[in-house]
Formats: structure tokens, C-alpha cells, sequence
């Protein structure tokens, strides 16, 4: 595994629907409240190297109208949203300074203005990180790559509905388009 060099000037955390509707959720293999805990931490270590903090939510428009339409059985069992489903967990603020990003789906670059902003800042690099790894964080992703991004996966801070889940995108695709590390090991190359 290669050291870990971040170019404080030139990269942002990109923080994937840890939202209160989401985080409620049973998720593998680190528990939500890990997940949340090493987002915070990472999110807090780049704003105190003033490095772009940018958290992302999803949920459709008030009238509804741009939701995704289910296309399985199982998207069609899901809940009424409670009204807080889409405000982020307290613990990851948002902060002054922390740039808002809601999506109508499941990656946060398509119809958003995230590769906008992140470019009109001289961002090339990304760390991401939240729940769920292979639905918004893995979309998320494909896009960056797609883009040009260089990226860094926080792997203990997220997390998928099994560790299965997880692990194959892990695996079979973050480490084909970035860099897996630990949020100790991003955390040190901050330092």
C-alpha cells in the first residue's frame, strides 16, 4: 500500500446521506454511529485545515415529482419518511463554511452542482465517505472517476445494508478507481 500524500489545497471530503432517515437504517459491517463518528472526525479535521467540508442528502422535491420510481419489489416496501428524514445527523453539522448538496438520486453528481463547485475550487481529489457504500457512495464515485477525480474511500466510514454489499464495492471497485484507507490513516496524511 502506497503512503498516503493529500494535497491540503486540492482536495474536499465529500460526505454521502448521513441523514437522519438513512442512519436509522441496520447497516454492515460498521455500525452507523461508527460510520457517523469517523465522518464527523474527518469532516472536523478538514474544515481545521480549511479544506472544502461538502455534505450531500437526498430526498425528492416537496411535490414529489422527481423521485426515482421503483423498479423492484423491494424499493416498494419502504416506509413513510418521517418530516427530519433528510436533515443531516447532528454530529455532522452542517458547519459555517460546509457546502450543501441535495440530489434527487442516488449520486451526488448528476443534476447537482457538486463537480461545479468542486472545480471552481481547484478540487481534484475527493475523500468519500457515508452510507450506503454500493448505492450513493458507489454512484458517486463511478461519476468522479468518470470526471477525472482522484479519490480516497474512508472504508470505516461507511457502510452498505451487508457487509457483502460493502465489501464488493470495496473491492471489486473502489480499489480499481482510488485509494482504500482507514479514517486513522486519512486523518494522519492530514496532519
Amino acid at each position: 500500500m502506497n503512503e498516503l500524500i493529500i494535497n491540503k489545497e486540492k482536495t474536499a471530503i465529500v460526505v454521502i446521506d448521513l441523514q437522519k432517515g438513512i442512519v436509522g437504517m441496520p447497516v454492515e459491517p460498521h455500525a452507523a454511529a461508527d460510520v457517523v463518528a469517523n465522518a464527523a472526525k474527518l469532516a472536523q479535521a478538514f474544515r481545521k485545515n480549511g479544506m472544502p467540508v461538502f455534505l450531500v442528502h437526498v430526498t425528492p422535491s416537496a411535490d414529489g415529482k422527481d423521485a426515482l420510481h421503483p423498479v423492484s419489489d423491494a424499493a416498494t416496501m419502504s416506509a413513510p419518511r418521517a418530516a427530519d428524514w433528510a436533515e443531516f445527523v447532528p454530529e455532522m453539522g452542517p458547519e459555517p463554511g460546509d457546502f450543501i448538496v441535495t440530489k434527487r438520486q442516488w449520486g451526488a453528481f448528476y443534476g447537482t452542482e457538486l463537480d461545479l463547485q468542486l472545480r471552481r475550487r481547484g478540487i481534484n481529489t475527493i475523500v468519500l465517505c457515508g452510507i450506503s457504500t454500493n448505492i450513493g457512495v458507489e454512484s458517486t464515485a463511478r461519476f468522479a472517476f468518470e470526471y477525472g477525480y482522484e479519490q480516497i474511500f474512508a472504508e470505516d466510514a461507511t457502510a452498505a445494508r451487508s457487509a457483502d454489499e460493502h465489501e464488493h464495492a470495496m473491492k471489486g471497485t473502489f480499489m480499481r478507481i482510488g485509494r482504500v484507507r482507514t479514517t486513522e490513516d486519512i486523518l494522519s496524511a492530514l496532519v
